[in-house]
This record gives structure tokens, sequence and C-alpha cells, in this order.
């Protein structure tokens, strides 16, 4: 009935009424009465200015049925809020008490009042203002002086409706309540009529926001008193939402941005050190490529020598292979190969890096990178983590990551040197290695590095 005449819709327009509310105010702990399917509750759970969102309904079918949508998202556990939120559902009535519901910073009433009985609208009174006794109180009822504006309607709007005040008779019951319990209200409304109609009939939907004299200062007052709680209403769901105040969670997300960090820094450093070094490699080719033709000359004039050696120069260091009874046309066949230069050219850089080296062959290389310098750089890294010795402590506890002894550094082994490693392998240089090995056991070529 509604629909086709606002737009966006009336329950749309009452909704972010609420939804605007929380903005301007931030409160912490919000209550919805009526809650029925939960639809403002889900669009509530985005606003995440609130720790504690709960709904309250006689209906508990309902509830079950709908509860489900209120369950963290995918997106809630891969990026958790700064923010706390937790979200409960009650069944139970609203003219029963319930101690767990006193002292919220908000409750809602969005067209409920209407559903009850005048009788019982006293009971909500006396439960609402008075026992829960919240900061504010938004309450919203259908304006029956809107109603000649349906086409075609008579009586109420809902079959199940036991009245619908006039904007006369709604302010009448807000100021009694005011005057009961210590608030103060302001009338305002969503559903405007046509233009030139305001002052007849008003809006659709009449709202009633109330604040209590005297704000939080008050209520904290009020629950000091030693009354007996009551417990009423049946908890059917309870959900907390993925946290960064939660230390499992802190520390799973922070861990993935440390590792993060840290692989980031290490290619950069690796691309600089690269870029250094592809100058001194080119230098160093031509010259190992001079040396070679000299040898081939050499070669050339003693087809049959016994054993063959090639001397590669290296920075601050030396390689000897010895190649054995080997001719020049095998010699010359197998330096054709392109995979066999390449080889020697990765095998270089292993030997400049430290690679090679015996105490490092069986445990792989790492590259440290320091706290210090993931702590300046990256920004989110130092939000989660506090201060420099808590992100150590997280870090230290967790085993996903790898600190260095005096945990002042994070270790993350050097891939892509291990990889390189791998392409020397498969490119035939093991056989090179045994067939120099043939006639002399005991060399080692790492022994010789």
């Amino acid at each position: 009935m509604e629909d086709p005449i606002f737009s966006p819709p009336l329950h749309r327009q009452r909704h972010q009424f609420v939804i605007d509310f929380i903005k301007r105010n931030k409160p912490q702990k919000v209550l919805d009465l009526g809650c029925s399917e939960c639809t403002l509750l889900k669009q509530l759970r985005f606003h995440r200015e609130m720790e504690l969102l709960v709904g309250l309904d006689i209906d508990g079918a309902t509830l079950k049925k709908k509860m489900h949508g209120l369950a963290p998202m995918s997106t809630d556990y891969l990026q958790p809020s700064d923010d706390q939120l937790r979200i409960e559902l009650y069944q139970g009535s609203v003219t029963q008490r319930d101690a767990r519901l006193r002292g919220f910073d908000l409750v809602t009433s969005i067209e409920l009042i209407e559903h009850l009985t005048l009788a019982d609208v006293e009971r909500f009174s006396e439960v609402v203002f008075g026992y829960m006794a919240p900061v504010a109180v938004i309450v919203s009822t259908p304006n029956f002086e809107f109603n000649i504006l349906f086409p075609g309607k008579t009586g109420f709007r809902h079959y199940d409706h036991k009245f619908e005040w006039s904007r006369a008779e709604f302010k009448s019951w807000a100021l009694k309540v005011c005057l009961d319990y210590g608030y103060e209200v302001e009338f305002t409304g969503v559903g405007e009529p046509p233009p030139g109609q305001q002052e007849s009939v008003g809006f659709c939907s009449q709202i009633g926001v109330f604040h209590r004299l005297g704000g939080r200062a008050v209520c904290n007052m009020m629950f000091c008193d030693d009354a007996e709680d009551e417990f009423s209403y049946t908890l059917l769901y309870s959900k907390n939402y993925p946290s960064l105040h939660d230390n499992n969670i802190l520390q799973r997300v922070l861990v993935t941005e440390v590792l993060s960090g840290a692989e980031k820094l290490r290619r950069k450093w690796a691309e600089e050190t690269n870029g250094e070094r592809d100058a001194a490699d080119t230098q160093a080719e031509g010259d190992w490529e001079e040396r070679h033709r000299a040898s081939e000359q050499h070669l050339e004039m003693e087809e049959k020598q016994t054993d063959v050696f090639l001397l590669v120069e290296i920075p601050s260091s030396e390689v000897e292979i010895s190649v054995n009874q080997m001719d020049c046309k095998t010699l010359q066949q197998a330096e054709q190969q392109r995979g066999f230069w390449r080889s020697i050219r990765k095998l270089r850089k292993k030997i400049c890096f430290g690679l090679m080296a015996e105490d490092n062959r069986s445990l792989g290389k790492c590259v440290s990178v320091p706290l210090a310098v993931l702590w300046s750089g990256c920004p989110k890294v130092r939000a989660l983590g506090g201060s420099l010795s808590n992100l150590r402590q997280l870090l230290m506890d967790h085993p996903g990551v790898t600190l260095s002894q005096d945990g002042s550094a994070v270790l993350l082994n050097d891939q892509e040197h291990e990889e390189e490693y791998d392409d020397l392998e498969d490119s035939g240089y093991a056989e090179a290695r045994q067939c120099s090995h043939s006639v002399e056991p005991e060399e080692d070529w790492d022994a010789n590095v």
C-alpha cells in the first residue's frame, strides 16, 4: 500500500531515519524492539559506531528463520574491523522486564506500539522508559490523519493494528511519558504528503525522539540500586564479529601484514642488488669468453691432452674446473650449449652471495628483514603492533614467523636463489661435476670454492 506512493519506500525512510540518528550520535549499545525479520538490524551491523546490537521480538519462529542473516560475512574475517560488535536476538514481550536490556544508549520502536492494546502500551511505557531507561528512544507509529490520502482505504492500515493515533493523540502520550519518566521529546516524521497538505495531514509515519534528562549520568545512577534483576527473555542468537580487539585475530592479521611487508622489502632489495650486479656480470661474461677463446687455441695444439683446466675469475674467489679425458671436439660441443653458460653464470652469482657455503647448504639461505625497518616502512604494521616491543612479542609467539636469534628481525627463505640452484641442477651441470670427479674423487667443488 505504501510502496507505490513513496520513493524510497516508507519502511526504508523509517530505517534511514534511525541510521542517520546513529551516525550523528554514535550510540554504543542499540536495541531494536519488535525487530521481526531483522531488516533494520541487518543494515545497522554495517555501521560500526556501536559495540552491541540487540533485537527483541515476541515471534521466536521468525527470529530463528532470519537470525542467520546476521552472521558475519567472509569480508569481516578477511578484513576485521578495529571496532567490536556483538549481535544478540531475544524472544520476549516488550511488556516484560529483563535486566540484560537495561541502560542502552538507544532503543528503537519502529511501527510497534500500534500492535499493542492500550493497556499494553502503558506497560510498554513503564518497561521501556522506566525500567530499561535508555539514553534515547525513537518511536514511530502510523499517523491516522494521513489515511485519507490512501485511495479506497478505510479503517486501519494493517489488520493487526489495535489503534492508529492522530498527531494530537501521539503528542499527548509522548508528553505524559516525558513527565512520568524524565525525558524530553521532539516530533518529526517521514513520508511527506503532497505539496500544500503538510499542515492538514502531517507525515505518513509520525516519529517521537526522546532524550533522557541528564543523559548517561542519570542512567548510571539508576542502575546502582540493589533491586533484584529479572530475566524474562530467551536468548536465541549471539555472535561476536571478528575484531582486532580479539588477540588471536589481531595476531593473525599482524603476521599477514608483517610477512607481506617483509617480502616486499626483500624483493625490492633483490631488484636493487641485481641491478647493480648486472653491469658487473656483463663485464665478467666478456672476460670469461676472452679467456675461453685462448683455451680453445691451446686445445687445438694439444688435442689429446689428458687433463684440461679452465680458469674462471670470480670476484674475491676462483673456481677451477677439471675436465679429464675429454678431447677438444667433445668440449666444443658442450660449450655450444647455452644452458652450460647460463649455469656457470648463475653459479658465479651464487658464489658471490655465499649460497654454496657448506654451513648453509643443508639449512638454506635466509634474508633478514629488521623489525625496525618494517615498523618505520609499513604503517599498518605500526598501527597493529602498538609498539615495537609488543610487535616482537606477538611475532615470537606465532609458529608461522621465524625471528632472528635476538628477535630483532624476520627471517625469510631466499626463494629466488633456491630456484636458481634448482635451475643449475636441471641444466646438466651436475653431470659435468660428476665427470670432473671421475678421475680425482677426492676433489670437491664446494671445498675448492
